[in-house]
């Protein structure tokens, strides 16, 4: 796969949650910080504040997206200086759910979605992000990600046989759109890390493609290089300098990422995931790995599977 696919594939655990709000003026409610989680809060009809625990309030109007990549605390309410109340909930506990709250006024409607975080299997480039990603409401941009959100909001204002399913895919294609859309629309280099600019970068982004589209082959930083249309130590130089470590650490590294992932989720053998993520022998494999992830692979499946 190439590397946002990747990324969306690879940094959820658990299921997805979202629900359909209602909000009725005068409200406001405040969202504790909820670590190892990510959430979506989209506008579906009104409009309201989003209060950043860092910042200025941020306006939302219809058809507007929020990001909050990191599980920050933050809160939403009809006026900006509308006292807060706190929720007693961070991330929901169902796929799908509807409710009401608030008082007699105008109405907003807020698709809240929330995503579990596999801590120990992050990708660097969730860290790039800001706390915050506002996605406005354009006519015309982002067509893919409007039409996902109104997919979503219909399956859960009309459950039908299905809908879980259907729920649970539509949440990762909004991740992925949510992603592609704000690394297409940067102008600068993330000021984190360089994965904005790793991304937007041609020769940088082809290596990257090339990594996570075939991990096990034997890349070495000349063909690597070759394949970016740059010379070794230029190419060296301009990977560390963006992705933050070396061509060759960071194919290691997500060779066995991707391993974890196998072992996690599939039944294949070590011998398998060895030979899948591009290790000629299961020993050298399982060294990396316990090196990596402190247990061999055999008792990293069973541990995960007990987890």
């Amino acid at each position: 796969m190439d590397l946002l696919s990747d990324v969306a594939a690879f940094i959820r655990c658990g299921r997805p949650t979202s629900a359909r709000v209602s909000w009725r003026a005068p409200w406001g409610v405040s969202f504790r910080a909820s670590p190892g989680s990510a959430g979506f809060q989209v506008v579906l009809r009104g409009s309201c504040w989003l209060l950043p625990e860092e910042g200025e309030p941020v306006p939302l109007s219809v058809g507007d997206l929020v990001f909050l990549p990191h599980g920050d605390s933050f809160g939403l309410a009809d006026d900006p200086a509308r006292p807060l109340v706190e929720s007693d909930c961070g991330v929901h506990s169902e796929l799908f759910a509807s409710a009401g709250f608030g008082g007699a006024g105008a109405e907003t409607v807020i698709l809240s979605c929330g995503y579990l975080l596999d801590l120990d299997r992050t990708h660097p480039i969730l860290g790039s992000l800001p706390g915050v990603i506002h996605l406005p409401s354009t006519l015309g941009s982002n067509p893919e990600l409007r039409a996902a959100v109104e997919l979503l909001a219909g399956e859960i204002d009309n459950p039908r046989p299905g809908t879980d399913t259907v729920v649970s895919s539509l949440l990762d294609m909004l991740q992925l759109y949510v992603l592609r859309a704000y690394f297409e629309t940067q102008d600068e280099p993330c000021t984190l890390s360089g994965w904005a600019a790793a991304l937007a970068d041609p020769a940088v982004g082809r290596a990257l493609d090339a990594i996570h589209r075939d991990p096990a082959r034997r890349w070495t930083v000349e063909s690597l290089g070759a394949h970016a249309g740059l010379s070794r130590a230029g190419f060296a130089r301009r990977f560390t300098g963006l992705v933050g470590q070396p061509p060759l650490a960071y194919l290691t590294w997500w060779r066995l990422m991707s391993a974890a992932r196998m072992l996690r989720d599939s039944d294949a053998s070590v011998a398998e995931v060895a030979e899948r993520v591009g290790y000629g022998s299961e020993f050298a494999f399982g060294n990396a790995f316990k090196r990596e992830f402190g247990v061999a692979p055999g008792r990293y499946r069973r541990q995960s599977a007990v987890a």
